[in-house]
């Protein structure tokens, strides 16, 4: 597997960009009112956020220590996957959070309590992307005996 790179992240946010503006048009162009994330979707991926850098940290450890400690692949791979899901989601909704906080930016009339409220969300999403590329990151495995000797940094000697 490999490392989430910046080039889907970006992609993401672009697309939840468009989605969050283009919803917040639709809606209201429909006579029904915006958008606004609630504290509890900020609240939920925060800890989100929280708890796979948390699941992560024994990898970690199990992975810089000088002791041998056995660690489950399964688990392991499990907890890598799910840092990479709440990589790709937190890309989505930062878009997204800022797709709405566009628009809300945008109205003629604008209540500061929603304004705050679509800040707060796109700030968390941030938190739950940093989370989920920490968490990836912990649980990639250090380069092998075998590829250390094949970087360019170490070439054998003639």
């Amino acid at each position: 597997m490999r490392r989430t790179g910046p080039t889907a992240l970006i992609v993401l946010g672009v697309i939840g960009i468009a989605i969050g503006y283009l919803l917040e048009i639709a809606l209201v162009a429909a006579g029904t009112s915006m958008l606004i994330p609630p504290i509890s979707l900020s609240v939920t991926l925060i800890a989100i956020g929280v708890i796979v850098v948390l699941l992560a940290i024994p990898i970690r450890r199990a992975v810089r220590s000088k002791v041998r400690v056995h660690v489950d692949p399964f688990r392991a791979m499990r907890i890598a996957v799910l840092a990479k899901a709440c990589s790709f989601v937190g890309g989505l909704l930062t878009g997204t959070g800022i797709g709405i906080v566009v628009y809300v930016l945008t109205r003629p009339v604008t209540s500061p309590s929603s304004t705050w409220l679509s800040v707060i969300a796109a700030v968390s999403a941030v938190i739950l992307l940093v989370g989920g590329l920490i968490a990836e990151s912990f649980c990639a495995l250090p380069p092998s005996d075998d590829e250390k000797e094949q970087s360019p940094d170490h070439a054998p000697a003639r």
